[in-house]
């Protein structure tokens, strides 16, 4: 259990630097660029929040684990209610903005003969506007429900435990069915936008058939990109969600303790590895990135020709 709990730490710090690293470049580059062109376009505007979001959501997570383990003393209550709080809204804002992502990509790529949906593409920012605002009532019943479980807690804690157990368990339920919902309806969203743009896809190639042009064009390898960005977020997700429900279930009944680190491992790999794919799945954010790794191993090449007449960087772009 000890060795499996080592390499368990080993590899949450790796995920936790890649997580970091990876959101902080999308936030980065976004910010970057917004300052050259005095201009901030929708979709660099979601992925720069939701890069935000998720670096506070890894950041809450791992403090919460580790906190617990080595400075338990110290982690009251009310500590633990604001390190919740804070969880629960950048896990709020993570997934609300993923979401609103893939229904930005929906509109922005998908081409269907309809007037709701002609209307909708033309005012995409109003509609992902009112998604943020309509989802607030969801983050308003977590917190809610949060609150009072940990009022529950509290009262336990203090010795108030008369008619306690009834009520916990309805409490615990209550909070499960909220974390439930609150989860399942940016899923579907996500996942009636991915269907919809498979139809799209479907219709646009049909007719590229039926003008003898069998080759990809671009709008073919657009709707494809976006479908591989949504295909990963709903199935990184949806491990995140059952890992969540597991983890919150099974927090005082789970005797195995391995098998709910393995959940809290899960809780922090879909927030660092699906931003690693939103910048593959990101024309600008790869060219930017590629263009650094290019510097980098050009760096790395210099220190092992320390000496040379000429540096390799020099002799690749000719100066």
């Amino acid at each position: 259990m000890t060795f499996l709990l080592n390499i368990h730490f080993i590899l949450i710090m790796i995920v936790f630097i890649a997580g970091n690293l990876a959101n902080g470049f999308i936030a980065l580059v976004n910010c970057i660029d917004w300052v050259k062109r005095q201009r901030f376009s929708s979709a660099d505007g979601i992925l720069t929040g939701l890069a935000v979001s998720r670096i506070g959501l890894i950041w809450i997570t791992l403090i919460n684990r580790y906190a617990t383990v080595f400075v338990s003393a110290s982690y009251t209550l009310e500590v633990n209610v604001i390190v919740n709080l804070a969880w629960i809204t950048c896990n709020h804002l993570s997934t609300w903005l993923a979401t609103c992502l893939n229904i930005f990509y929906l509109f922005k790529i998908a081409n269907f003969s309809n007037l709701l949906f002609f209307y909708l593409k033309r005012r995409i920012k109003r509609v992902v506007l009112a998604i943020l605002l309509g989802s607030s009532v969801f983050w308003i019943m977590h917190v809610a429900v949060t609150s009072v479980e940990e009022d529950v807690w509290t009262s336990e804690y203090e010795g108030n435990t008369t008619g306690m157990s009834t009520g916990k368990e309805m409490i615990r339920f209550s909070h499960m069915t909220v974390v439930t919902v609150v989860n399942f309806i940016p899923f579907l969203m996500s996942l009636a936008s991915f269907l919809l743009l498979i139809f799209s896809l479907w219709k646009h190639l049909k007719k590229m058939q039926l003008r003898g042009k069998g080759s990809p064009d671009p709008s073919t390898k657009v709707h494809i990109r976006a479908m591989q960005t949504m295909v990963s977020f709903l199935l990184l997700f949806t491990i995140f969600v059952l890992a969540l429900i597991i983890s919150l279930w099974s927090s005082n009944k789970l005797q195995n303790k391995l098998s709910l680190v393995f959940c809290e491992s899960l809780l922090v790999l879909y927030p660092s590895s699906h931003s690693c794919i939103l910048i593959w799945g990101n024309q600008k954010l790869k060219q930017v990135c590629m263009s650094l790794l290019r510097q980098l191993n050009c760096w790395l090449e210099e220190r092992k020709q320390v000496g040379a007449p000429e540096s390799l960087c020099r002799k690749q772009t000719g100066v």
